[in-house]
């Protein structure tokens, strides 16, 4: 009789057959009727068991039934039974091989029962106990250990290496299992789907039933996928309950540990994305790296890059963030498109959301904000909470700092370059201001922004009193020398002391040219309307006089027509 597959499912999951069934199988060969073929008588002279071409026979019914086959060697009870024409094999073992007849060649199998139902299949090795037992036409398949390959019919080009690895793989090809129960489940349906695998590890692989492509190196390493496929593990317990996510790599001990149906993620170091359940396309580099992401389960953690030890490590919820370096936004938990580049960027950060920090420390203290942006070693660290402020080389006034704009350290830099200013043209715009912190703004004339509106009246006197002078900067001020045209602060000071700005000690700096310019047009004004008084007056004067002139002409000329007869005589003269 030729023995059937009975094998049953224990609680495990995956098939076992009875050590009695074996028995049950090779008693069976007891009661085979005889057959006509035989063995050639031994060669004389020689130790029990040699004969002609090359065979080797040793047992009870071993190589019983050879017809032409050469190059044998069986040695158990029934080995090689029914050789017939097959040729150069071995099997070491009651029942080994037992089945496997004509056009069966080149198979290895060392145990009891190894490749006993193997009918037609070739160069296939089996050593142990029930290695390779249901194989009936798989070829060039390896199976090392007690049950290896147990229930393969078809598959080939599988190597197992371990007690029960690829146990129940039936027609799946060119997997290998290395370890104790290594892709024991694989194939288990019998579909012939779940092909490609590399299992290194006890229990590695364990549960892959049609997951194919996939490589678990490490005990445990992706034993509970199931139809995963394109995993890499590597690692003790790496992607352990991965089922049915794909395209996922995980190299650490612990690495994507709780996947179960996470796909395109990538974790590569201890415990890195260790807790994602179905989050996708997560990058994490280093121990701890996006370690809680996903626990929540929520599956809106995705598309986060973690690189460094314990980057974006409680990251829980937080969607697109990216974090390079060891701490980086390690508190952040449901904040999302935040990037943090250096050592500790970011790392207070908990939901804040679009924050740039580049640089070790940036951004260190912030807890909650949004649109922030620091680069530079430490900047932006000394604020808590706040948003859409801008930090470069600057730690920020903290702890609350809104829509700021802080670029370079006060105590360290002394000159700023910017180019594209000089020599542009920029019409109808209006003058920019520092004061003594920094700050630079413009000065708005609105009556919204001012309170206490005065006339100027005689506060503009002042400027006559100033000096103006000629002079030239320092040479380390100014290496041209180049001639300047203006007032000395202290002497402005001592006029009156709100036309100066005053430095961070408190001693003058600089003239508020413009405040004088707005004092002088004030002078004009009061010296326009002075003019324009006198020339009301000059007017009236002028009018007057023609007035006069007019009637000087009347007089002249009535006294003229009063007296005609001296006109007569001098006219006569």
């Amino acid at each position: 009789m030729i023995a059937m597959n009975i094998a049953i499912r224990t609680s495990t999951g995956w098939p076992f057959l009875p050590s009695s069934f074996v028995l049950i199988t090779l008693a069976c060969f007891g009661h085979l009727p005889q057959m006509q073929a035989a063995l050639p008588p031994e060669i004389p002279g020689n130790p029990d068991g040699c004969y002609p071409a090359f065979t080797t026979a040793e047992g009870c019914n071993a190589l019983a039934l050879l017809g032409s086959g050469i190059g044998n060697t069986a040695i158990g009870w029934y080995s090689l039974f029914l050789v017939g024409d097959a040729s150069f094999n071995t099997g070491v073992g009651a029942g080994a091989l037992a089945l496997t007849t004509t056009g069966a060649d080149q198979n290895t199998a060392v145990g009891t029962a190894a490749m006993l139902l193997n009918t037609s299949g070739t160069q296939n090795v089996a050593i142990g106990t029930d290695a390779l037992l249901f194989n009936d036409n798989g070829a060039y398949n390896n199976a090392v250990g007690a049950f290896a390959l147990f229930n393969n019919i078809s598959g080939f080009s599988n190597n197992a290496f371990g007690n029960s690895a690829l146990f129940t793989n039936i027609n799946g090809f060119e997997n290998t299992a290395i370890g104790d129960f290594a892709l024991a489940n694989n194939d288990n349906t019998g579909l012939g789907l779940a092909n490609f695998n590399t299992a290194v590890g006890a229990s590695a692989l364990f549960f892959n039933t049609d997951g194919d492509s996939n490589t678990a190196v490490g005990f445990s390493a992706l034993s509970s996928n199931t139809t995963g496929f394109w995993n890499t593990a590597n690692g003790t317990d790496a992607l352990l309950h991965n089922d049915s996510g794909s395209y996922n790599d995980a190299v650490g001990v612990r690495a994507l540990r709780n996947n179960i149906d996470g796909s395109d993620n990538n974790a590569f170091g201890h415990a890195a994305l260790s807790e994602n359940i179905h989050a996708q396309a997560n990058t994490a580099i280093g121990d701890l790296a996006l370690a809680n992401n996903d626990i929540t389960g929520n599956n809106l953690a995705s598309f986060n890059t973690g690189v460094g030890a314990a980057a974006l490590n409680g990251n829980t919820d937080g969607v697109a963030n990216t974090a390079v370096g060891a701490g980086a936004l390690t508190s952040n938990d449901t904040g999302s498109v935040n990037t943090a580049v250096g050592v500790g960027a970011l790392n207070s950060n908990t939901d804040g959301e679009r924050n740039t920090a580049v640089g070790f420390d940036a951004l260190l203290n912030l807890a909650m904000g949004i649109n922030n942006i620091a680069l530079g070693v430490g900047a932006g660290n000394s604020i808590t909470g706040g948003s859409f402020n801008i930090y470069i080389g600057n730690l920020g006034v903290g702890p609350i700092e809104a829509v700021t704009i802080r670029i370079g350290d006060p105590t360290i830099h002394k000159s700023t370059y910017i180019a594209g200013i000089s020599g542009a043209t920029a019409s109808g715009g209006m003058a920019v201001y520092v004061n003594p912190d920094g700050k630079l703004g413009t000065s708005p004339s609105s009556k919204r922004f001012k309170e206490d509106i005065q006339p100027m009246d005689k506060a503009s006197e002042a400027v006559f009193a100033l000096k103006p002078v000629t002079f030239r900067y320092k040479k380390e001020l100014d290496p041209k020398s180049i001639p300047q045209f203006g007032l000395i602060a202290e002497e402005v000071e001592k006029v009156d002391p709100d036309l100066v700005v005053r430095d961070k000690e408190g001693k003058p700096y600089a003239v508020r040219y413009e405040q004088i310019n707005a004092m002088l047009l004030n002078e004009f004004l009061k010296e326009h309307r002075t003019v324009q008084e006198q020339q009301k007056e000059i007017d009236t004067l002028m009018n007057e006089l023609k007035e006069q002139k007019v009637l000087i002409q009347k007089v002249s000329a009535q006294v003229e027509m009063s007296n005609p007869a001296r006109q007569v005589v001098i006219s006569n003269q």
